[in-house]
């Protein structure tokens, strides 16, 4: 960060502040059962487990296979070493904390997005306490890349259920199409029925009368539940990604910080001093952001002023003969040729 930035922007937000983002404790954030299976094998088959696309899945297709199996048994050895490396963390021991995490992640399949989000999310907790602001950048933009592709393959297969609810089985196709064929050709026999006023409010009034929502089936409460969990991880890596670029300053940095916040500022499952947090930075970081654009610009110019002097030095030139000259209309710029410049 150059010399004039820091002395041109707001002192960072207070630690006893920021640290709000960075508690979190082994039943805050255990994995628990994996997204993919979430099954023990003596388990009955109506406990609803997530597909790879994270869809929740019921009934006899739930059984585990021996592969799922070995999958539990990886993902039961790398909650054993998260467990340690949050005690690790717990008691300030961040390094030993990140190699733990780092055997953690390294048991899991790659395709565990989520499990694998809330590792990397923990890391870059530990990368924040040891002010190493670029790998915890780095750790927390993992776990939100992985949270996407969830969501991702989430969202593809809801696309193709509801193509195929659209399409429907064929005979009802053509049913409905025999039915419209037969509505345009004026063949709707059904007589008109002249009936009171009283009586007709009194036959729709059932009708009109909200039904009760039905109960939600085990499947629909463990997408509701995923959901949750997934919405809690990603504002928990946008908060620390957000601190991290904050910390490290620069025109980049400090727009993307001010992106993270501004999506945190959407989330509606922010605590009360999350939320404080993140509108304070929304109010002191775009003008540290401005502040470091004028003084990276300024640096910019004078290296390019630097090295055309280089070039035109040879000619009996120099930048002094090229002047810009900006259009206020515009903001673009015009050179304009000066003989007498030296």
């Amino acid at each position: 960060m150059a010399a004039d930035e820091k002395s041109a922007v707001p002192a960072a937000a207070p630690d006893n502040q920021i640290d709000e983002t960075l508690k979190f404790s082994p039943e805050e954030e255990a994995v628990g059962p994996p997204f993919l299976f979430s099954l023990l094998p003596q388990a009955p088959p109506s406990i609803p487990f997530f597909t790879r696309a994270g869809t929740p899945v019921t009934g006899e297709s739930c059984l585990l296979t021996p592969a799922s199996r070995a999958v539990q048994d990886l993902v039961a050895d790398s909650n054993l070493h998260k467990t340690d490396a949050n005690a690790l963390f717990t008691s300030g021991q961040y390094d030993a904390a990140i190699n733990k995490y780092d055997e953690a992640v390294a048991v899991l399949p790659a395709y565990l997005d989520y499990e694998l989000a809330v590792l990397k999310s923990n890391i870059s907790a530990c990368y924040l306490k040891l002010e190493e602001w670029k790998e915890a950048v780095s750790s927390a933009t993992a776990a939100l890349e992985g949270l996407d592709r969830l969501d991702g393959r989430a969202g593809e297969d809801k696309v193709k259920e509801d193509e195929e609810g659209a399409t429907g089985k064929p005979e009802e196709a053509e049913d409905a199409q025999a039915a419209g064929a037969k509505a345009e050709d004026g063949e709707d026999d059904v007589e008109e029925e002249i009936i009171s006023a009283g009586a007709s409010k009194a036959a729709v009034a059932p009708a009109a009368a909200a039904a009760p929502p039905p109960p939600e089936s085990d499947a629909e409460k463990a997408q509701k539940k995923r959901d949750e969990d997934i919405a809690r991880i990603r504002a928990k890596a946008l908060m620390r990604r957000g601190r991290a670029r904050s910390e490290l300053g620069g025109w980049s940095n400090l727009e993307g910080a001010v992106e993270d916040y501004k999506k945190l500022a959407a989330m509606a499952n922010l605590s009360p001093a999350d939320k404080k947090i993140v509108q304070g930075q929304l109010r002191s970081l775009p003008p540290r952001a401005k502040a470091a654009q004028e003084t990276e610009t300024a640096e910019m110019w004078g290296k390019l002023k630097e090295l055309g002097n280089g070039i035109l030095k040879p000619f009996g030139l120099s930048t002094e003969n090229f002047q810009m000259v900006k259009d206020e209309k515009t903001g673009g710029y015009s050179m304009n040729f000066q003989n007498g410049g030296k």
